[in-house]
């Protein structure tokens, strides 16, 4: 029987009420489908940090390495100060274990209202693989004369063609596995941004040339967004920097019907990687029972399909559709007709009771 040693950081707010409706699916799928899951928990986060003043302990990256995967929470809470616990944990994480692609599927599920007019399930169906340890995010720059009328602060972009190349190839190889429209589209700036996006778009079709069945697209961020709201049924994998990709996700997420449902993977393909529901903390309803918990069931999900338990994460998904389409009202807090727990619990139902065909 095939084992997997998890590390799981509930977080912070609603992350641990979510993680455990998350870890109740992947245990009824792991017993379903003949396989173990050994969760080792840690208490990383606002609390901790506000205990002990330590964000992450010393050895505690070395120590996850050893797992096969991490299954996060949340990250914020509102008593600590904005940054500290994104960049202590979240950011240094992503950079320490190398995990160099965030991929967040955007996926309209059945009885989910769309804000899109007469966009149905069929027209939202995309991924984002996003460059996760470059960009405006590595840290680059600094700051003169703060606090003057003279102040400069310079925010560096780095774009190294180590990184580009192996986020593109990350990119076609998914788009070949997905093997749905076959096309892939490069997400840019090269009309302003004339240094960065052209190692960017330079290297995208040197690597196309590989994979001559893939169609390769271009299009300026700006369209995008545009395309997003207009024609979202136009994208199959679309890939992109650290900033243009974190700004893209989150329109993605309101366009499958809200942070809801929205899940993401922190990918290192030959490390450890960490997913988790994109939504946040969400403190103001922590303890009320009423958070939507599918997101991070779906990160759970993810988790599995990275592990290659296929069939498990396919169940999961059939679940999660199951639930959406016949009971959730709506995937907001408070207004799903239904708890947290008892969400977590029709998902539990439908992953026992679906056909495995």
């Amino acid at each position: 029987m095939k084992s997997y040693n998890i590390a799981v950081i509930p977080g912070d707010g609603t992350g641990p009420e979510v993680i455990k409706e998350g870890i109740k699916v992947l245990d009824a799928v792991s017993k379903r489908l003949g396989f173990t899951l050994d969760f080792h928990y840690y208490d990383f986060g606002g609390d901790r940090f506000l205990r002990t003043g330590e964000i992450l302990p010393d050895g505690a990256v070395a120590e996850l390495k050893k797992y096969d995967a991490i299954y996060l929470g949340a990250i914020g809470h509102p008593d600590v100060k904005p940054g500290i616990l994104e960049k202590g944990i979240l950011l240094r994480l992503r950079f320490e274990l190398d995990q160099y692609i965030n991929l967040r599927p955007v996926k309209l599920y059945p009885g989910i209202d769309c804000p899109l007019k007469d966009k149905k399930p069929e027209d939202i169906d995309f991924i984002v693989v996003r460059e996760n340890t470059e960009g405006l995010y590595a840290g680059a720059g600094g700051v003169l004369r703060k606090g003057t009328p003279d102040e400069v602060a310079v925010q560096e972009s780095i774009n190294t063609r180590k990184g580009v190349e192996r986020c593109i190839r990350f990119a076609f190889e998914y788009c070949k596995k997905r093997n749905k429209m076959n096309k892939l589209t490069l997400c840019g700036k090269t009309n302003v941004l004339t240094f960065a996006f052209d190692l960017w778009e330079r290297t995208f079709y040197e690597v196309a040339k590989e994979y001559p069945e893939i169609k390769c697209d271009y299009a300026h961020v700006d369209a995008i967004t545009m395309w997003f709201v207009k024609n979202p049924e136009w994208f199959d994998v679309i890939v992109t920097d650290n900033m243009f990709g974190d700004i893209i996700t989150d329109l993605g997420a309101m366009i499958q019907g809200g942070m809801g449902i929205a899940a993401g993977g922190n990918i290192n393909p030959h490390g450890v990687s960490m997913f988790e529901p994109i939504g946040g903390s969400a403190p103001k309803y922590t303890g009320k029972n009423v958070i939507n918990p599918l997101a991070a069931i779906c990160a759970g999900g993810m988790m599995l399909e990275h592990l290659g338990e296929m069939k498990s994460a396919q169940i999961i998904e059939k679940a999660v559709m199951e639930v959406t389409g016949k009971y959730l009202k709506s995937l907001s807090a408070g207004k799903m007709g239904y708890s947290t727990t008892e969400v977590g619990d029709l998902v539990v139902k439908f992953v026992t009771d679906l056909s495995l065909d």
